[in-house]
């Protein structure tokens, strides 16, 4: 009996990693599952910096500004049209499901009313007032989801080592009673205090993390810190800057080309700079944005498309203006956007494709007006019908060649539809099939017995 009872507590302990291991995985697709839907968020870099129109923290990085004259820039930092509700009700119409805030970029400067530092825009800056509360209570009235940029470094705080001349900063950062502690835990207990200072103060569902890479995993106490995070709010979600600790990846400016693994976002900016920066006019035209946009959601992603804010808080009129206009394209086009996963693999179709939860319908994005036919390769599938999404109109087809008694099928050949059906910048076909879709992905054979 002792015998038995000693390999029965062998296995169990045996066992427990792997369970621990499936009740991870359970948690993350569960706080993954809002975020995997979400198709488009909204990125906000606002600050100092647009002032100037300079970019980001980054010129004081390359010394193009000195410390002092960028921090000056605090003057004209002045909020004064800035409009929460206004910002939210057109995050929704546009079709975001979430919006990510810079709260604290490189530079130290906080939006909120920070405890921890004097560098605030509520005591530095005209505006004098927390602009993260009203964002937070804005985006929640409109059922969007709340992110909260962080920088992790913080090139101001007097413990934090920086590659530019800074005059002494400790004026700003209180550190009564903490005299004690080396530089660096000092500024470890500082950023983490910050972080439960949002934690507590908004309840962000998504913390979208910098700078990780100014220092190693160990050096950020990264593990310690998501297991923070998610001990204050267990339904928060990391982006992939916590070093390997973050639940989802974060590609930037570069649209993926081959398809990433797991869960994932791309960030990218409407001109070339995040910040408000006037003088960049190197604007990208509509019909890129809405093509990145469905690139990268028939790869599984979601995009975060930027704004770089104005000082008084308003959005420039170039990136209002593409902003409606993805706006419109999503609408007319929703019922291929929200309710739909990855597409086809490669081969099967010559452009993005995204596939219905129940696999019963697949979306093929044409990008240019076909010539003579469009191809549709590997579906075992019956198709019952294709239409032009945003009309009710039927696109004749006929499958040509294969072999279905060997399961290969042939070719579906489309025809292209009429000029006044296409799209101005994408037009998406909805392929209705009889079954879940089947696809055949070998390599061909021989067909030695003619049906």
């Amino acid at each position: 009996m002792k015998t038995q009872y000693s390999i029965t507590c062998y296995l169990w302990l045996l066992l427990l990693p792997v369970l621990h291991a499936q009740e991870q995985a359970t948690s993350t697709d569960s706080r993954m599952e809002w975020f995997s839907n979400a198709k488009l968020g909204i990125f906000i870099h606002w600050g100092y910096y647009g002032v100037n129109g300079i970019s980001e923290s980054w010129s004081m990085y390359h010394k193009k500004i000195s410390y002092d004259a960028y921090m000056d820039q605090a003057k004209g930092f002045t909020a004064s049209q800035y409009d929460p509700d206004k910002w939210a009700a057109f995050f929704k119409k546009v079709g975001a499901r979430y919006s990510v805030l810079t709260t604290k970029h490189h530079d130290g400067v906080a939006l909120w009313d920070t405890n921890l530092s004097e560098l605030n825009v509520v005591k530095k800056t005209p505006a004098k007032k927390d602009l993260v509360a009203p964002y937070v209570q804005a985006l929640r009235k409109e059922g969007l989801k709340v992110g909260l940029y962080y920088s992790l470094c913080d090139w101001s705080h007097p413990d934090y080592e920086v590659v530019f001349p800074r005059p002494d900063t400790k004026k700003d950062y209180p550190q009564q009673g903490l005299e004690n502690l080396t530089k660096w835990e000092r500024f470890v207990r500082f950023y983490k205090g910050q972080l439960k200072e949002l934690n507590d103060q908004f309840h962000p569902d998504l913390y979208w993390f910098d700078g990780d890479w100014e220092k190693s995993s160990e050096e950020w106490r990264a593990k310690g810190l998501k297991d923070s995070l998610l001990a204050w709010n267990p339904a928060t979600i990391v982006n992939s800057r916590l070093k390997t600790y973050g639940d989802y990846s974060t590609p930037e400016q570069g649209i993926p080309v081959v398809r990433p693994e797991g869960p994932w976002e791309f960030c990218m900016t409407m001109n070339d700079n995040w910040g408000y920066y006037p003088s960049d006019t190197n604007y990208k035209p509509v019909a890129q944005i809405i093509r990145t946009f469905v690139e990268v959601i028939a790869s599984g992603g979601n995009l975060l498309l930027n704004i770089g804010m104005k000082p008084d808080g308003t959005i420039p009129r170039e990136q209002e203006e593409r902003l409606t206009e993805l706006g419109a394209w999503i609408q007319k086009h929703r019922e291929a956007v929200y309710t739909t996963t990855a597409g086809l693999p490669y081969g099967h179709f010559n452009g993005p494709t995204l596939i219905s939860k129940d696999k019963t319908k697949l979306y093929l994005c044409v990008f240019d007006a076909p010539r003579h036919y469009i191809s549709l390769k590997g579906i075992q599938n019956k198709i019952q019908n294709i239409r032009v999404i945003g009309s009710n109109s039927s696109i004749a087809f006929v499958r040509n060649g294969g072999a279905s008694w060997n399961n290969i099928p042939g070719i579906v050949r489309i025809d292209s539809p009429s000029e006044k059906l296409l799209d101005p910048y994408v037009t998406i076909l909805e392929v209705t099939l009889d079954t879940p879709l089947k696809l055949y992905r070998g390599h061909g054979n021989a067909v030695e017995l003619n049906d």
